[in-house]
Parts: structure tokens; C-alpha cells; sequence
């Protein structure tokens, strides 16, 4: 039997017709839940490979595009792109920032009212009264402007968070490769040093036998090979330690990393003086870069936002009400306008503590600049430095011991010394050698410090690449 409706009853529909309407648009929620677990195994399991590295090496450097893959400081950073946990994190905030700032244009929520009455009145062609009215805020001028604008500067802030990100993988990686060439060279020194000191102990314990040296002499020998042993156990430790440095800024298990042939091209000749190519325009350039700086620009842009929002909120924000209303057969359109008053200071307080923000926002960027402009002038300072002790070393401590060494075996093979001089001698070339790796990996950390605060390399594979990373943001 088909149904039929009273004009009384036609506008009851409505409000569940538009609820169901408005429903069938929205999102269902899907859980995602995350098990640590599964994650440790994952990065447990997780190898290099080089097919990946070699095409994100020719996206940043494209010069090198189906050149064979060599592990060397570009190479490690374009594996660190891919998986590094810091640098994943990083992208997805940029990610979330992008969002937000799809919800900050959005417009404020509207919102419904609805309205019954019943009226015992038998005048009336009908007991019952209907209405609604949508209050709809008008999101105009500074308020929606500031909103905005914050959030554009998140994004620009994650932008830059995503930067700071890859810098300090690249330094990691680098001070970690640097790290495990110098465990190299001193591992292999050290070796060598132990074993003359070894054959200067037993030399030395024969003429304590044959009553030419005393005890005290003997072990003064000991000592001096305890402490090269103890060195040698260092470097092997420092090599371990490094190799783990690498992986983790790589963003793998060191088990992933350890069959690398890990190269460096000139390590052992650095150059004269990186800070010679630092001029006063490079400065400037290096600190307008710096990722520090430049979300210490940010911070002042959304504190100076903020603001502008906070004076917006001294006038008093409009909306509008339009309605409609069923009142016992006759139809009326009602129409109202709010207003949202401002605090009763009009908002003084609250514009004063923004003020006071970018205020503070302003004194942190002079800091963040005064300590980019100190980090600057240390390391260059370091680097000279550093450098004069290697040149110090080279020619006059390392040069010397050597010639002594070739001394001490003509005087050997004539039978001008025996063997416990003969081995002092070449335990001091090999004591100057160390020397020599102990001044080189000084250079190379004022190096790494100069290359921080100028936060871009100085010299080396990477300064040739020409793309952004493969994501799109700064490297």
C-alpha cells in the first residue's frame, strides 16, 4: 500500500536526509598499529644496495651517472638519503607541516541548530513548529591570515629540519670514515712499534743477563711497549667504533656496512689552507644557509604572524545566521548577525605576551648568528693550526727519527751499536710515524669543524653534485 505524506510531516525529512548525506562523505578510520618488534627486525635484516646507491649517486651528482660505484664520502651520503632513520623522520614531518596547512585554510566549522515546539492550539492548521539556522563565522582579515601564515612557516621549518638532517648524517659519516682511515694507519703503526719494542725488550733482557744493563733500564723497555700495546688496543677499539659510526649514520646494522671498500682520495695530503677560499662573501652566504639560521628566521616570521593574529583579535569576529522555520503552516526566513567580542583589554595582555615572543624571537637569531660567526672564526683558526703541527711534525720530528733510523741500521751492519740501540732508534721512527697520524686526524677534525660551521664541503666528491636530494629538499 503506497505511503503518503501530510504536508505536516514533509519537513521532519529533512534534517535526516542531510545527516545522511553529509555521512556518506566521510572518512572511515583504519587502525595502524605499530609493533616495535617487527621494526627491530626490519633494520636487523636490512643490507646496502648498491644498485639504489649508484642511481641516487647519478640523481646528485649526474656526472657520475654509470661510472662504477665507488664507496667513497658521496656515496656514503647518497646511502644515507635512502636509510637514514633521522633523515626518513625528518621528510615525514615536512609531510605532517604540508597537511596542517591544508587544515589551517580550511574555514571554521558552521553550525546547525534545530528547533521543535508543539502547541496544544486548535486555531493553528497544525500543533507543530520546525526550524533550523546555520551559524556560518566569517573567517576574514588577520585572524585566517596569521592562521595561514603560521602554518606556511611550519612547512618551511620542517623544509629546514629536513636539511639540518642530512647535513649531520654527512658529517657523521665523514668524521666516521676519517675516524677509520687514521684506526687504519695508526693500527698498522702501532704494530709495527709494538713488535721493535718487543725486539728492544728481549735485546735489553739479554744485557740485563749479561750484567751490561740494570733492572731499571729493563723496565723502562717494558713500560714503553705496555703503552704501545695499550695503543694499539685503543686504535683497534677506535676502528670498531668507527665502523659503527658509519653504519648508524648510513641507517643500517654495521653487519650491512663492514664489506664496504671504503676509499678517500688524498687523505694522507689534505689541503694547504681551506680557509683561504673562505671570503668575507662566502661567510655571509654560508650563515643566510645555515639551517640554524634559517629556522631561527622562521621563528621571528611566526612570532611576527602570531602577533598580527593577536591585534586582529581586538575586533570582534563576525558571523552569520541565516534560518529557516516551519511555524504551523506558514514558512519564515529568519536571518541574525553575531559578533564574538573581544576580551574586556581588547586583548592588551595578549598582544604584549606576542610582542614579548618576537621580541625573544629576534634576540635568539642575533645568538644563533653570533655562535655561527664564533664557530666560523674557531675553525679556521684550528685549521691553520692543525696544519702547522703536520708540517711541524713532517719535516722536523717524523724527518729526523728517520734518518736516525737509517743511521742506527748502517751502524748496525757495521757493528758499530748492537741491538737494543738499534731498536731504540727504529722505535722512534715509528713513535714519529704516530705522530705524524695523530697531527693528520687533527687536521682532518678542524677540517669537519670548518666544513660544520660553513655547513657545506670544502672540497671532495660532494662538492660536485648539482641535483637536491631525491625527495626534493636541500641537501
Amino acid at each position: 500500500m503506497p505511503m503518503s505524506f501530510s504536508p505536516e510531516r514533509r519537513p521532519t525529512l529533512a534534517a535526516p536526509l542531510l545527516l545522511c548525506l553529509l555521512a556518506s562523505g566521510c572518512v572511515s578510520y583504519q587502525a595502524k598499529p605499530v609493533r616495535p618488534a617487527e621494526i627491530v627486525s626490519a633494520r636487523r635484516a636490512l643490507t646496502v644496495d648498491p644498485v639504489e646507491v649508484a642511481r641516487r649517486v647519478a640523481t646528485l651528482a649526474p656526472q657520475r651517472a654509470g661510472a662504477p660505484l665507488a664507496w667513497d664520502r658521496l656515496s656514503l651520503f647518497a646511502a644515507a638519503t635512502i636509510y637514514n632513520p633521522d633523515v626518513a623522520a625528518a621528510r615525514a614531518a615536512v609531510d605532517t607541516a604540508r597537511a596542517n596547512v591544508g587544515v589551517a585554510r580550511q574555514r571554521p566549522n558552521m553550525t546547525l541548530s534545530l528547533t521543535t515546539e508543539y502547541a496544544n492550539d486548535p486555531s493553528a492548521s497544525s500543533p507543530w513548529l520546525f526550524g533550523g539556522s546555520l551559524d556560518i563565522p566569517l573567517d576574514i582579515g588577520g585572524r585566517r591570515g596569521s592562521r595561514i601564515a603560521v602554518a606556511d612557516l611550519a612547512v618551511l621549518s620542517a623544509r629546514y629540519d629536513v636539511a639540518e638532517a642530512l647535513w649531520t648524517a654527512r658529517l657523521a659519516l665523514r668524521k666516521g670514515l676519517a675516524a677509520r682511515l687514521i684506526a687504519d694507519r695508526q693500527i698498522a703503526a702501532l704494530t709495527a712499534l709494538v713488535q721493535v719494542r718487543d725486539r728492544q725488550y728481549a735485546a735489553m733482557a739479554r744485557r740485563v743477563a749479561a750484567g751490561e744493563a740494570s733492572r731499571a733500564e729493563l723496565e723502562r723497555v717494558r713500560a714503553d711497549g705496555a703503552d704501545a700495546g695499550r695503543r694499539l688496543g685503543d686504535a683497534q677499539a677506535q676502528l670498531r667504533a668507527s665502523d659503527r659510526a658509519i653504519a648508524a649514520a648510513i641507517g643500517v646494522p654495521v653487519a650491512a656496512s663492514e664489506g664496504l671498500a671504503l676509499e678517500w682520495a688524498g687523505f694522507d695530503v689534505p689541503a694547504t689552507d681551506p680557509g683561504r677560499g673562505v671570503t668575507p662573501e662566502l661567510r655571509l652566504q654560508s650563515l643566510l644557509s645555515r639551517a640554524d639560521v634559517l629556522k631561527a628566521v622562521v621563528a621571528y616570521d611566526q612570532a611576527e604572524a602570531e602577533l598580527r593574529g593577536e591585534v586582529a583579535k581586538q575586533f570582534p569576529a563576525i558571523s552569520i545566521a541565516p534560518g529557516y522555520t516551519w511555524d504551523r503552516g506558514l514558512v519564515k526566513l529568519p536571518f541574525s548577525l553575531g559578533l564574538v567580542l573581544p576580551p574586556l583589554d581588547l586583548n592588551r595582555h595578549a598582544i604584549a605576551a606576542a610582542e614579548a615572543k618576537r621580541a625573544e624571537a629576534g634576540k635568539r637569531m642575533e645568538a644563533v648568528v653570533a655562535t655561527a660567526e664564533a664557530a666560523i672564526d674557531a675553525a679556521l683558526v684550528e685549521t691553520r693550526a692543525a696544519r702547522g703541527a703536520l708540517v711541524r711534525v713532517r719535516t722536523v720530528e717524523l724527518a729526523t727519527a728517520l734518518r736516525l733510523a737509517a743511521q742506527a741500521d748502517r751502524e748496525l751492519a757495521a757493528g758499530s751499536i748492537d741491538r737494543t740501540e738499534w731498536a731504540a732508534a727504529q722505535a722512534g721512527a715509528r713513535q714519529a710515524r704516530t705522530s705524524e697520524i695523530d697531527a693528520l686526524a687533527r687536521v682532518h677534525a678542524a677540517d669537519a669543524a670548518l666544513e660544520d660551521a660553513l655547513r657545506r664541503p670544502l672540497e671532495g666528491p660532494e662538492t660536485t653534485t648539482t641535483a637536491q636530494d631525491a625527495k626534493g629538499y636541500s641537501r
